[in-house]
């Protein structure tokens, strides 16, 4: 089975579509819709899906990625909260890929609100490109409901790659890059041009790839470990001994913890990995 398969959407295809089911990007709902073929095929080769993969996609848009998914995956879920939106995906898939349309789930809904019961069979694979607006908080939430998620690749904006990626020390290393490295290891993948989106953005994506693993620790709750990390870089210019005093009480509280969890109060949160939040919060329980 290959992409060519189903038959993917263009630019002129996009803009026939969309002035078919009279609807337009909007702002509000972060979208930018892929018309490029070339870059559909390259996002499903990144993905690295295998045969029994349940996609998990969100915000469809006009379709273009889920076409591009259906053939390589044993089933694709697609979460579109945009009514007429998803009201169409369907029978664009019918008339687009008709052979494979069985393999496709169409979910109206806030990806930021669904729950590990509304899929079935459960996803193994997040594919998508995601609302710049929401794309760290989205992917969060995916990771934390949906524990069969084992790997995926999402396109976001492209600062927001480098910060999901960054590594401790990094000026961009912060709360985002935390909190995926607690259900992931995760890597760039490349560069998107705006040119590929209408309307065409003013800014570059990127994509970025991932592969859950097990928590740092499982002697302490996430919930624990997200709690320091965000005291950590809520003032991140300051000691942690300082940045913390709220988190711990007081300053003297939070240097004895840093202490206790081998780490220097002197030192500031962007050098701390994953495993020293760990510490830190197992340190206070």
């Amino acid at each position: 089975m290959t992409v060519e398969q189903a038959r993917l959407l263009g630019p002129a295809e996009i803009r026939e579509l969309a002035a078919r089911l009279g609807v337009a990007p909007t702002k509000k709902l972060g979208q930018n819709f892929l018309h490029d073929p070339n870059t559909i095929r390259r996002i499903v080769a990144a993905a690295e899906l295998d045969p029994a993969d349940v996609a998990l996609e969100v915000g469809p848009g006009l379709g273009s990625l889920t076409l591009g998914l259906l053939p390589y995956a044993a089933h694709v879920h697609a979460v579109e909260i945009d009514p007429p939106l998803a009201a169409a995906l369907g029978a664009t898939a019918a008339e687009r890929a008709p052979g494979l349309v069985d393999r496709l789930t169409i979910h109206h809904g806030d990806a930021m609100r669904v729950t590990a019961a509304e899929f079935d069979p459960p996803p193994t694979a997040l594919v998508a490109n995601l609302p710049y607006n929401v794309a760290v908080p989205v992917v969060l939430h995916l990771l934390a409901e949906l524990p069969g998620i084992r790997h995926g690749l999402v396109m976001v904006q492209k600062e927001v790659a480098d910060r999901l990626t960054a590594a401790p020390g990094s000026k961009i290393y912060g709360i985002p890059s935390v909190k995926l490295a607690w259900y992931a290891s995760s890597r760039q993948a490349g560069k998107v041009p705006p040119p590929v989106f209408w309307p065409v953005p003013n800014v570059d994506s990127g994509l970025v790839s991932f592969t859950r693993r097990e928590p740092p620790r499982d002697d302490v709750p996430r919930d624990a470990v997200f709690a320091v990390v965000d005291a950590a870089f809520a003032q991140r210019r300051k000691t942690l001994r300082a940045a913390l005093a709220g988190w711990a009480g007081s300053a003297p509280a939070a240097e004895t913890l840093l202490r206790k969890a081998g780490i220097d109060p002197s030192a500031r949160g962007e050098m701390l990995d994953v495993h020293a939040f760990a510490a830190l919060a197992a340190a206070k329980l």
